[in-house]
C-alpha cells in the first residue's frame, strides 16, 4: 500500500493551476469588447478539481519534468475543457441553467455571447500553449488539436448526441467514452510527457495512460448521475481492468510515477463508492 499523500498533492496543484489560469485570463483595463474577457473568467475560475491540468503535470512529473514546464499545457487543456462546457450548456445541447451552483454562461451572459466565449477560450488555449519553452511545440499543438477535435472531445459530443441515453453496447459506450472525455485526458498524458522531452515511446504510453483514465473517469461519472444503467455491471469490471492498465504504465516510471498511481486508485475508489450508493463527490 502506498503512502503517498494524494489529498495534499492535488490540493496544491489545483492551487497552482488556479494561480496560472487566473494570470493567464487577465483583464487589461478598459478592453473588454461584448464583457467577454469577464465570462472567459467566469466560466474557467468557478473551481472544480482541475483532474485535466493536474493530470498533465503528473504526467510531466512521472517524466522527470516540473509543474512548471506543464504548466502552460495544463492551463491550454482545462481552457478547452471550459468552453466545451460552455458549448455543452447551450439550449441547443444539454440545455443547462447551472453549473456549480450558478448561472451557466449563457444565463449571466447571453447565448450569442456564450458562442463567442467559447470561441475565445479555444483560441486562447492555443496561444498559453505555444507559450511552452520545450522542443516539441509543434507536436504539442497537433496533439492537442488532435484531442480536442472530431478526432477527439468534439467527434465524441457528436456521437454522444447521436446514441441518446442507456446505449445498450458497451463498445458504442466506450467509443463515445475515449472520444468526448478520454480525449483531453488523453491529451493530457501525451503533453506532460512532451513538456518533459521524453522520448515518442513514452509519451504514447502516458497518452494512453490518459485515456485508460478518462474512460474510467466516465464509466464512474455515469455512476454518479446513473447514467446508462443497463450496461452498469460491465462498466464496473472495465474500471477495474482501466485501473490496472493505468497502475502499469505509471510502474515503467518508477517512484516518479506515484501520483499517477495513486489517482488510478482514486478513480477505482470512485466508481465503486457511486455503485455502493454513496454519491458524494
Amino acid at each position: 500500500m502506498s503512502n503517498f499523500d494524494l489529498k495534499t498533492y492535488l490540493e496544491q496543484r489545483r492551487v497552482a493551476v488556479d494561480t496560472a489560469l487566473d494570470a493567464a485570463l487577465a483583464m487589461p483595463p478598459g478592453d473588454d469588447p461584448g464583457r467577454l474577457r469577464e465570462a472567459m473568467r467566469y466560466a474557467v475560475l468557478q473551481g472544480g478539481k482541475r483532474m485535466r491540468p493536474v493530470l498533465t503535470i503528473a504526467a510531466c512529473e512521472a517524466a522527470g519534468g516540473t509543474e512548471h514546464q506543464a504548466m502552460p499545457a495544463a492551463c491550454a487543456l482545462e481552457m478547452i475543457h471550459a468552453y466545451s462546457l460552455v458549448h455543452d450548456d447551450l439550449p441547443a445541447m444539454d440545455n443547462d441553467l447551472e453549473r456549480r451552483g450558478k448561472p451557466t454562461v449563457h444565463v449571466a451572459f447571453g447565448h450569442a455571447n456564450a458562442i463567442l466565449i467559447g470561441d475565445a477560450l479555444l483560441t486562447r488555449a492555443f496561444r498559453v500553449l505555444a507559450q511552452g519553452t520545450h522542443a516539441s511545440m509543434a507536436e504539442a499543438v497537433t496533439k492537442l488539436a488532435e484531442h480536442a477535435g472530431i478526432d477527439g472531445m468534439v467527434g465524441g459530443q457528436a456521437l454522444d448526441l447521436e446514441a441518446g441515453q442507456d446505449i445498450g453496447d458497451l463498445a458504442v459506450l466506450e467509443r463515445v467514452h475515449a472520444l468526448k472525455t478520454g480525449g483531453l485526458y488523453a491529451a493530457a498524458g501525451a503533453l506532460g510527457g512532451l513538456s518533459a522531452g521524453i522520448d515518442a515511446d513514452q509519451v504514447a504510453a502516458l497518452e494512453r495512460y490518459g485515456l485508460a483514465f478518462g474512460i474510467a473517469f466516465q464509466h464512474a461519472d455515469d455512476v454518479l448521475d446513473d447514467d446508462q444503467p443497463s450496461l452498469r455491471e460491465q462498466a464496473m469490471a472495465r474500471v477495474d481492468e482501466l485501473t490496472d492498465e493505468c497502475r502499469t504504465i505509471a510502474g515503467r516510471f518508477g517512484d516518479n510515477g506515484q501520483a499517477l498511481v495513486a489517482i488510478a486508485d482514486w478513480v477505482q475508489a470512485r466508481a465503486k463508492r457511486a455503485a455502493s450508493g454513496d454519491l458524494s463527490d
